[in-house]
């Protein structure tokens, strides 16, 4: 449908594969987030037409999709030059998770906090016959009260045939199934959501060191074989593992499934992370101590490694562990086993 409104679109804060945000205000809604969809230089009037008709039905689709987890959609609106479409959309004020994602690794518990509010609003999309297909730290927002929502709907879709849609969007968070030419589905919502929690709890500074993912999670065994902080405890990689099986049948087999999972998890001691091209560190406070770790590189492949306490009021300085001049392998085994042991 097209609407009639006094929308008044401002500055760009935001694009994606299928758009670009702005902010607006809207007499009814007052500030809101406007994607506009525009004309592209090659397509036809016929194209246009078609994918404005869908562009449409989708948004009328989203307004219905009404979660306390999913960005509210209040309707879309045709330009007056009818080459462009926009989507208008609550306004949150807290960002994306992107930042968060580029500032470094989040504590465990805001990971588990963010990633129950946005697959409580994923479970209420598929509930409805929707897949999202671009689950990403970019595409999930923090409202006004500091709960997260799943946005960016440029390719949610409900065009599903035997609980398949077709395979677009990902980028990096593209399934082995999907990147070896079969549809998207649940599934492979869950193995993205996965992903989008991996990252989060790594930082971009980590996350940067992987071989690209679109590169090589088609060949089997990627979430297997990924690199996890040696402070990530044992069950929340297993639970990620489960999450980006290649095997779809051995995954969560819906986003519910996979909330069961996490919401067990355990998000103490609070370890703050810190991730730098060359050393990555650590502190957290236990039973009045303050925690340390430190770990380096100091050659091609070696690392040193090193693990103290002080108190926080009267008391003296405890070392509790060191190597110097490791392998990864062996650093990574070590400091593992250390971090399971602090309670």
């Amino acid at each position: 449908m097209t609407l009639v409104s006094n929308l008044q679109i401002g500055a760009e804060i935001g694009s994606g594969y299928f758009g670009k945000v702005h902010d607006g205000t809207d007499d009814v809604h007052g500030q809101v987030a406007v994607k506009i969809f525009t004309r592209t230089p090659t397509e036809t009037d016929a194209e246009w037409q078609s994918r404005k008709q869908g562009l449409l039905a989708e948004g009328q689709r989203l307004s219905r999709a009404e979660h306390a987890n999913v960005l509210k959609v209040h309707g879309l609106l045709e330009s007056q030059t009818s080459d462009a479409i926009h989507l208008v959309m609550d306004y949150c004020p807290g960002g994306c998770l992107q930042k968060k994602f580029e500032a470094g690794p989040m504590l465990l518990s805001d990971v588990r906090k963010y990633m129950t509010h946005v697959t409580m609003g994923l479970a209420a999309l598929h509930a409805r016959s929707m897949i999202h297909r671009d689950i990403k730290p970019g595409n999930i927002l923090l409202n006004k009260h500091g709960a997260a929502q799943l946005g960016d709907f440029g390719l949610v879709t409900d065009n599903i045939i035997v609980g398949y849609a077709s395979g677009q969007g990902y980028s990096d968070h593209l399934p082995p199934e999907v990147l070896n030419g079969g549809g998207t589905s649940v599934k492979s919502d869950v193995w993205a959501l996965g992903m989008t929690i991996y990252r989060l709890l790594h930082g971009a500074e980590w996350y940067s060191r992987l071989p690209k993912p679109r590169h090589v999670a088609g060949k089997g065994g990627f979430a297997k074989h990924l690199p996890f902080l040696p402070h990530i405890p044992k069950a929340w990689r297993t639970v990620l593992r489960t999450m980006m099986n290649d095997d779809t049948g051995a995954r969560y087999q819906s986003a519910n499934a996979a909330l069961a999972a996490y919401s067990r998890l355990d998000t103490t001691p609070r370890w703050e992370c810190v991730v730098a091209p060359d050393k990555v560190s650590w502190t957290c406070l236990v039973k009045k101590r303050r925690y340390f770790v430190n770990w380096e590189i100091v050659g091609t492949n070696l690392f040193d490694w090193s693990a103290w306490s002080e108190p926080t009021g009267k008391g003296n300085k405890r070392s509790f562990g060191a190597s110097k001049g490791v392998d990864y392998d062996t650093a990574d085994r070590e400091l593992t086993a250390l971090f399971a042991k602090i309670r």
